[in-house]
């Protein structure tokens, strides 16, 4: 019997505590084996342990934190490399990628650089140009251009960011990949383009791959064998077609259960809306976007300068008009990179437009001053894709909701904390008593979102703009939250724009659907003619690349 790859054996893991504590295991009693070039699926509810046990792989637990059992790379202890044997290991022989790309890229280095101080800190033989020539080869793999080798990680989309860390994690071929959700904040085409690549170079090179995901049809599709994770246990494991065909845990079938209900064709309606049809030209917009555009100059180095003498435009929003009605949800799909971050942030004002009109309740924010836009924005609030980004870490979840009530004198403290209370209940963190002074540290993604949600809602808005407010999230919690926002939606009359790039999820919730494609809208209209009669090639190449959960 040949040796297996990597194997896991009756791994326990518990974080830093104090001594006179029991210790809570994040990972259980877990034990798996991979054999080379096998590709391995990892779900489960976040919380539930995945993330731990990836990265107990490389080594990167916190030093105090409690190791029980083993985790053997070709027979050899991981736990038992020294310094010198561990740095060599990482990269050369296994590669993480993060689910957060800025937990692996400096903002103060370009990406070129980042490439080059992989490649020459592992092969320092490397010239240069050898290093540039190779690192430029990884980075077409991912589908990011070689115009963009001297830009930094702040001038990227989350979706962008997230194939640089998977290039630097493919650039010194290791022989097995963790990649703890990788294509969380990725479109359905390049996410497709990237696993593809992944599991050829599976084949190709014998490497192993350990896929640490919530999308369980994105599981489903590229990996041999399925692992689920609950409360740091491994609940359930076998191959992909009978783990989903024949589930035996309870929490399995739930998994299921859930993410084949957001990709169920609800039919016209199911929002609370519907198809409304010429009902939309009987009433005014509440937001109008008429030619909007958002331009950026890149200005070239000294040596480019010395070759071209215009600096490079990137058309991020490119003319784009379109209309938003009172009570519907507009769902913006596009891949990552083609501007639907941009062209949110440029209906908020947050970045003010090259050119163009936002009209907002009939009013042109584009020409308000700063003063006059900070008051218009309690009518349009955000939510963000991570919601543990936009919560302050120092602050209680009491004090991170009231906020926006203080910043616009809308309540005195002692209001501002009844109302709180009173949005905990709505959002579902009940009893509020259990969660107003903790801190974001201290809850689930799941109700780090909801803390998000509330927060945007406490000041009553009409607008809300959700930029893939549930892509971080697993499958139960997603359906979760969806849910939530519908009811929300019903109860506080709001309209949604709602930015994903999962088209399933587009179809579950909203009314209508724009396509966004290199900073223009290149289709709109009800999702069911998006998805039943789809007219633009880029929407058809869309739909072809979007996973679908069968159902059996």
């Amino acid at each position: 019997m040949r040796e297996a790859l990597f194997c896991v054996e009756n791994l326990r893991i518990a974080y830093p505590h104090n001594n006179d504590e029991q210790p809570i295991w994040a990972v259980d009693d877990v034990s798996f084996t991979l054999q080379p070039g096998e590709r391995m699926g990892l779900v489960g509810e976040s919380g539930c342990g995945k993330s731990t046990l990836g990265r107990s792989a490389m080594r990167l637990l916190p030093p105090s934190s409690r190791i029980e059992g083993m985790v053997k790379f070709q027979g050899r202890s991981v736990f038992d490399l020294t310094q010198t044997e561990l740095r060599q290991f990482r990269g050369e022989v296994v590669a993480l990628v993060f689910q957060d790309p800025m937990t692996r890229l400096d903002p103060l280095m370009t990406i070129g650089n980042h490439c080059l101080e992989t490649l020459k800190a592992h092969s320092p033989g490397l010239s240069t140009r050898e290093a540039k020539a190779k690192a430029l080869s990884t980075l077409e793999k991912v589908k990011i251009p070689a115009s963009r080798w001297n830009q930094y990680p702040h001038e990227f989309s989350g979706g962008m960011r997230q194939r640089v860390a998977i290039a630097l994690a493919l650039l010194l071929n290791p022989k097995l990949i963790v990649a703890d959700e990788p294509t969380t904040s990725l479109d359905v085409t390049v996410s497709a383009q990237i696993l593809q690549e992944l599991t050829r170079l599976c084949t190709a090179e014998n490497m192993a791959l350990l896929l640490i995901s919530h999308d369980l049809a994105v599981v489903a599709e590229y990996c041999d064998r399925i692992g689920v994770m609950y409360k740091g246990k491994m609940v359930e494991m076998g191959s992909s077609r009978d783990v989903f065909q024949n589930p035996q845990h309870e929490y399995t079938r739930s998994l299921l259960q859930a993410a084949l209900h957001i990709q169920a064709d609800q039919g016209s309606g199911e929002s609370g809306v519907g198809n409304k049809g010429e009902a939309l030209n009987s009433v005014s917009p509440i937001l109008r976007v008429t030619n909007l555009k958002q331009y950026y100059t890149l200005e070239p180095n000294f040596v480019e300068r010395l070759f071209q003498s215009q600096n490079q435009t990137i058309k991020a929003v490119d003319d784009i008009t379109l209309e938003l009605y009172p009570g519907e949800i507009l769902g913006l799909v596009g891949e990552s990179g083609c501007g639907k971050s941009t062209l949110s942030r440029t209906i908020l004002q947050l970045i003010r437009p090259t050119s163009g009109k936002v009209e907002f309740l009939g009013r042109d924010l584009t020409t308000l001053s700063g003063q006059e836009i900070r008051q218009w924005r309690r009518q349009i609030q955000m939510v963000f894709q991570d919601p543990h980004a936009c919560l302050n870490p120092a602050m209680t979840v009491g004090q991170s909701i009231a906020d926006p009530v203080l910043i616009h004198k809308l309540a005195d403290p002692h209001q501002a904390k009844q109302e709180v209370v009173w949005m905990l209940e709505k959002v579902g963190l009940t009893p509020p008593e259990l969660y107003i002074d903790r801190y974001p540290s201290d809850l689930s993604g799941g109700q780090q979102q909801r803390v998000a949600i509330a927060r945007a809602l406490i000041t009553r808005p009409k607008l809300i703009i959700c930029d893939e407010p549930v892509s971080m999230l697993d499958a139960s919690v997603q359906s979760q939250v969806l849910d939530l926002m519908l009811h929300l939606k019903a109860e506080f009359d709001l309209t949604y724009l709602f930015i994903t790039h999962d088209l399933w999820l587009a179809r579950f919730l909203c009314d209508r659907i724009a396509v966004m494609n290199s900073g223009k809208i290149v289709e709109i209209g009800s999702k069911n003619q998006i998805f039943n009669n789809p007219q633009h090639p880029y929407t058809k190449t869309l739909l072809a690349a979007a996973p679908l959960l069968a159902n059996s």
